[in-house]
C-alpha cells in the first residue's frame, strides 16, 4: 500500500514468500523485545514494595473527564493497572526501506483500539494489541498530497484534524484541511483554506510555495486554523464555516492553541530593523470564542521576546523564550489575558520544551510542561554527573508562581513528565544504568507520593523514543506509546534492518484477563 513517493516497501507489491519472510522476522523481534522487558522486570521488581500489586483491583481503562462531551476535547483519566509488569502491547515496523529513504511522520493519535500515525500523505489506522507493518492498516485515509500541519488534541469521540497540501508537487502550497475519525479513518469533511506569501498578509497566490506557515487545532465543536493573512474556524459535525478574520498592517496569525480554549499567536514585524532578525518581531496573543471568532483578550508580549508557546490554553500558560537559553519563563494569565504570576526557569535550572518550528506549526505541543489542578509542572535539568545521572519535578502554583511539591528521581534515573491525569501527574521514570527498570509512574501532587503503573524495558533499537522532545510520547487506555516522528533508511545500500515507528507498551494484566 501506497504512503507516498520515493519507491520503498510502500509502494511496492511484496510476495508472499517475502512476507511470510518479514512476519517470522517480526516474531523474532516480538520474542527478544519481551525478553528484555522480562530481564528488566526481574532485576528492578523488587525496588518497590511488593504490595503494590496486591491491592491494586481498580481499571486501567481510561474515563472521560466529567461533563466532557463528544465535542469536547478529550481528557481521559488513566486508571492504575492490576499488574506493574509489562509486555507489549503494539509495534509497527517494516524492514524494506531502501538506503536513504526519508518518511515524514507527522502526528501520533491513539483511541481504545486504534493506533493512528502520519506517513507522508496519508494517516493509517492499526489494531492495537498487534505486531503490524506496511500492508496490516485497519485503515488508511490518504491525502492528494504530503501532510503540512496537525494538532495532537483529539475529540471525545476520537476525532481529529490535519492540514495538508493540494498535490504532491515539490512547489505545491499547504492549502487543505481535513477532519477525520480516528476509529474508522472515515473522513467527515475537508475545505481548502487561503494562503498568503510570506511576509505578506493580504497576498493570495496560487502558484508560490514560499507562504506563511498555516496551523490547524481543535477546541470545543470547532476545528480552526491560521493561515498568517488570518484565520479561519469550521464546525466540527458540518464542515461549515463559522467566521473569518483577517490580519492588518504586518501583522499575520503565526499559530492556533486548542483544547479547553482557543488562542491564537499573533507576530508583528516592525520597520528599522534587519528583517531577519528577532528584534524586528514582536507577540501577542488573542483569546477568541471559538463559535464567533470574537476576541476576548489580547496579552501582548514584551519587546525582545524571541518566541512564545502556549503549554495550556484552560488555565492559559505561556511559554516565554526571552533570551539565548531556550525558553526562560511561565506566564501565567488570568481570565482577562493580566499576567497572574511569572514562573523562572532560573537560566536553564528548569527546562522547559516546546517542540522546534521547522516544517510544522504547533504552537501549544510542549511534552513536558503538563498543566492541571492549577499547578504546572516542570523538570529540572540533569545532573552534571553523565555517569550517574538525576534530576527532579517540581510544581508551580499557577495563582503565585511558587513552588509545591518537588519529585525526586533518586541516582542514576531521571524523570520526565508527560501530561496530567485527573489530579495526578503522569511520568516516565528513566533508567540510566540498564539495570533497573525504566517506569511509566503517577505523581500526586497533594501528598508527594509516587505510584507506580508499570515497569519496562526497551531494546537497543527503540532506547531513543525517550527523547521526548523529538519523538512523539503519549498515554491513552492504559498504554505508553513512544513514535517516530521521521522514519530513515539503513545507511548503506542493499543493508536490510529494521525500522521501527512505534512501540505500545502496557500492563500484562490485560492480557492475561486479570481483573483491573
Amino acid at each position: 500500500m501506497s504512503f507516498g513517493p520515493p519507491p520503498s516497501i510502500y509502494t511496492q507489491s511484496t510476495v508472499s514468500a517475502d512476507q511470510q519472510r518479514r512476519k517470522k522476522r517480526r516474531r523474532t523481534l516480538l520474542g527478544a523485545v519481551a525478553v528484555v522487558v522480562v530481564a528488566a522486570l526481574g532485576a528492578g521488581a523488587l525496588l518497590l514494595s511488593g504490595a503494590l500489586d496486591q491491592d491494586s483491583k481498580t481499571s486501567a481503562k481510561p474515563l472521560a473527564a466529567t461533563g466532557q462531551g463528544r465535542l469536547d476535547v478529550r481528557e481521559t483519566v488513566e486508571k492504575r493497572p492490576a499488574s506493574t509488569t509489562s509486555t507489549m502491547g503494539f509495534r509497527f515496523s517494516t524492514d524494506d526501506m531502501s538506503a536513504g529513504e526519508q518518511y515524514e511522520m507527522p502526528g501520533m493519535w491513539a483511541t481504545d483500539k486504534i493506533l493512528a500515525k502520519g506517513i507522508n500523505r496519508s494517516v493509517v489506522g492499526l489494531a492495537v494489541g498487534t505486531d503490524a507493518s506496511p500492508g496490516d492498516e485497519r485503515w488508511k485515509l490518504q491525502f492528494t498530497g504530503p501532510i503540512c500541519g496537525y494538532t495532537d488534541h483529539v475529540t471525545g469521540e476520537n476525532r481529529t484534524a490535519v492540514l495538508f497540501k493540494g498535490s504532491q508537487d515539490e512547489d505545491a502550497l499547504c492549502d487543505h484541511v481535513a477532519f477525520f475519525d480516528l476509529d474508522d479513518g472515515h473522513k467527515i469533511w475537508e475545505h481548502r483554506i487561503p494562503v498568503s506569501r510570506v511576509g505578506n498578509s493580504k497576498g493570495t497566490p496560487e502558484n508560490d510555495a514560499l507562504q506563511d506557515d498555516p496551523s490547524v487545532t481543535v477546541t470545543r465543536a470547532t476545528v480552526a486554523v491560521t493561515w498568517g493573512g488570518g484565520s479561519d474556524a469550521y464546525d466540527m459535525d458540518h464542515g461549515r464555516r463559522l467566521w473569518s478574520t483577517k490580519t492588518t498592517g504586518n501583522c499575520k496569525d503565526d499559530g492556533a492553541a486548542g483544547g479547553g480554549a482557543l488562542l491564537i499567536r499573533v507576530s508583528c514585524r516592525h520597520d528599522g530593523k534587519p528583517a531577519d532578525s528577532w528584534e524586528s518581531l514582536t507577540y501577542k496573543v488573542r483569546a477568541v470564542d471559538p463559535r464567533t471568532g470574537r476576541t476576548k483578550w489580547t496579552y501582548s508580549a514584551a519587546t525582545g521576546v524571541r518566541d512564545v508557546k502556549v503549554p495550556s490554553t484552560d488555565p492559559p500558560v505561556l511559554a516565554v523564550a526571552a533570551g539565548d537559553t531556550g525558553y526562560t519563563e511561565l506566564l501565567s494569565l488570568d481570565g482577562k489575558g493580566e499576567n497572574r504570576a511569572t514562573i523562572r526557569l532560573q537560566n536553564g535550572q528548569y527546562v522547559g520544551d516546546c517542540n522546534f518550528e521547522n516544517d510544522y506549526l504547533v504552537i501549544d505541543d510542549c511534552p513536558t510542561i503538563p498543566v492541571g489542578g492549577g499547578q504546572v509542572f516542570l523538570r529540572s535539568k540533569d545532573s552534571d554527573d553523565a555517569l550517574h545521572p538525576s534530576n527532579w519535578i517540581v510544581g508551580f502554583d499557577l495563582a503565585t508562581g511558587n513552588t509545591t511539591k518537588k519529585f525526586e528521581s533518586g541516582p542514576n534515573e531521571t524523570l520526565r513528565p508527560i501530561r496530567t491525569s485527573g489530579g495526578q501527574l503522569l511520568a516516565l521514570r528513566l533508567s540510566s544504568d540498564r539495570i533497573a527498570p525504566m517506569g511509566l509512574v503517577s505523581l500526586d501532587p497533594e501528598t508527594g507520593k509516587e505510584t507506580p503503573y508499570f515497569y519496562f524495558g526497551l531494546p537497543l533499537e527503540a532506547e531513543n523514543f525517550t527523547i521526548i522532545d523529538s519523538n512523539d510520547v503519549l498515554v491513552q487506555d492504559g498504554r505508553l506509546y513512544f513514535g517516530a516522528k521521521q522514519a530513515n533508511g539503513p545507511a548503506k545500500q542493499g543493508e536490510k534492518e529494521w525500522t521501527l515507528m512505534v512501540l505500545g507498551i502496557e500492563s500484562a494484566a490485560r492480557r492475561t484477563g486479570t481483573a483491573q
